[in-house]
């Protein structure tokens, strides 16, 4: 058994809903502005939603958001940017964390380690690539080379690199290159037909 129709608002006409959706850009809430006008015209609720493309529940769910807001309540609602996992605070550590040397047998920080640390300090939860994402917004590269070590004796590989034998030339062929024949492919004996 059908529920009794919702009454749907009169203030405005079927005439200027048509003349918004003409002028209206987004092709469903032109759908959703001509599915009123039909209801406003004394149209039945079935035959006015198959005119639009809709099923009569979904007709009945946008006279209900046109009779709250009016025109604007057939437009989709902009749904935003999410929000944050971290504060600015939060994130002003991690720049400073990430700019300090790291204890213990790190040589620098990766991703997988200041997941760690933001799992660890603040509860958060996220993914590898995130972290990622997060560095390059805040200002950071990713490193191609090897840093230096903090342990690494800069005089003693100084030393090694003056007192190692240089690389030797290598050496040139002494046999020359013979050259091609010019006159075509190889011909192998005993093929000529004239020698028989």
């Amino acid at each position: 058994m059908w529920q009794e129709a919702i009454e749907v608002r009169r203030d405005i006409t079927a005439t200027i809903l048509r003349k918004k959706a003409r002028g209206e850009k987004d092709g469903r809430v032109v759908l959703r502005l001509l599915g009123i006008s039909h209801i406003l015209e004394g149209m039945e609720r079935d035959p006015a939603a198959r005119a639009v493309g809709m099923t009569r529940q979904t007709l009945c769910d946008w006279v209900h958001r046109y009779n709250e807001d009016g025109i604007e309540g057939l437009k989709n609602k902009a749904k935003g940017r999410p929000k944050r996992a971290l504060t600015p605070e939060q994130e002003q550590e991690i720049v400073t964390l990430v700019t300090t040397v790291p204890n213990g047998t790190l040589v620098r920080w990766r991703c997988v380690d200041i997941q760690a640390e933001i799992e660890k300090r603040f509860k958060v939860v996220v993914h590898e690539s995130t972290i990622g994402k997060w560095l390059r917004r805040m200002g950071f590269r990713r490193i191609s080379v090897r840093p230096l070590h903090p342990e690494a004796d800069v005089e003693a590989q100084e030393a090694f690199k003056k007192t190692s034998q240089p690389r030797s030339p290598k050496s040139c062929p002494t046999t020359a290159k013979t050259s091609s024949s010019s006159s075509g492919s190889k011909t192998r004996l005993g093929l000529d037909k004239k020698a028989r």
